[in-house]
């Protein structure tokens, strides 16, 4: 028999995490070992406890949230544990900013008992684990690719869509006001745009906004 999977409950809703735990402890090959209810919790203690898979929610609240708690658990050193993104969003934004961080597999709270503990050994493999509706937009993306944007270009499309100046970006993302401009200027291009409405525009028509 393969010893159990060891795994890690990141979420921060107490109650979600209570119910996962008692989920996921009803199945005879997944230990819980820890539960995390914010990011650096989960980085802290992915590094400490090294679980098998981490069980990653995206919305950890203003000073982490679970792409950058990912970015950060999967740079750590080895043996490094995989990231199981679990989340009740599913939009191409979330989806690449997860798979870009290093996220394993993508799923979505809504899917069964039975499909959960699946991926949860699927990731543990480090096979990928998607939810039908992520993989269908994966593969549309794919057929048809938009414009490519680094996660630092969505962040200040993101801030921009949120009606920020340069000043407020920039102090929002602790990054200089000329880095912001010079970001801004790749937005345009990329995109084919010369104003900040216009990219938001085109950034909402294709979806690269999360």
């Amino acid at each position: 028999m393969n010893p159990a999977v060891r795994l890690l409950i990141c979420d921060d809703h107490a109650v979600v995490r209570a119910g996962l735990h008692a989920l996921l402890s009803s199945a005879p090959d997944i230990e819980v070992i820890g539960e995390a209810a914010d990011g650096p919790a989960a980085v802290s203690l992915a590094a400490s406890l090294r679980p098998d898979v981490v069980l990653m929610d995206l919305q950890l609240g203003r000073e982490m949230d679970g792409v950058e708690a990912t970015r950060r658990i999967t740079a750590q050193p080895a043996p490094t544990p995989h990231v199981l993104v679990l989340t009740t969003y599913d939009t191409d934004a979330d989806i690449t900013r997860a798979i870009e961080a290093g996220a394993t597999g993508y799923l979505l709270k809504a899917e069964r008992p039975e499909e959960l503990f699946a991926a949860i050994h699927a990731a543990a493999s480090g096979q990928t684990a998607l939810s039908a509706p992520v993989a269908a937009k994966v593969m549309a993306k794919m057929r048809n690719p938009g414009p490519t944007l680094t996660a630092r270009e969505r962040d200040i499309l993101g801030q921009l869509a949120q009606g920020l100046g340069n000043r407020e970006i920039a102090r929002a993302l602790h990054i200089s006001e000329a880095t912001v401009k010079t970001h801004l200027g790749r937005i345009y291009d990329k995109l084919g745009v010369d104003t900040r409405a216009a990219a938001v525009a085109v950034a909402t028509e294709k979806r690269l906004l999360a």
